[in-house]
């Protein structure tokens, strides 16, 4: 589903002013277990405003049901929501935070503490 929905949105032919020249990637689709509605998650190419993505697509899910409906063999096109993808920003967050002097003081510190009272290591 994530591959036809990338074709689809590929192809450019979105008549909304706000998706005009977007270039999006769906990073990963979420389907009920009754594949009644799909959660898509998005992020533009090449970086802008995901949530202003996610809801111009949103706008236009009727249009893109549609189009997955006649893409993928099923016998009910599910709804399309769409969300903006997070996820990369949450992990770059986090790696942010263990580069960070302090988490790496006190991991060094842990890591003494540990060596220091397992027995293998006397």
């Amino acid at each position: 589903m994530r591959h036809a929905l990338s074709d689809i949105l590929s192809r450019g032919d979105l008549r909304d002013p706000a998706l005009t020249n977007a270039r999006v990637t769906v990073t990963e689709v979420r389907v009920s277990p009754d594949l009644r509605a799909a959660t898509a998650f998005v992020l533009p190419f090449g970086g802008g405003d995901a949530r202003a993505l996610a809801e111009a697509l949103n706008h236009a899910a009727g249009y893109l049901r549609k189009g997955l409906a006649g893409a993928v063999d099923l016998r009910v096109a599910p709804t399309i929501r769409f969300e903006a993808d997070l996820s990369f920003e949450e992990a770059e967050r986090i790696q942010s935070l263990l580069r960070s002097p302090t988490v790496a003081r006190d991991l060094a510190h842990a890591e003494k503490d540990a060596g220091e009272d397992d027995p293998d290591e006397r």
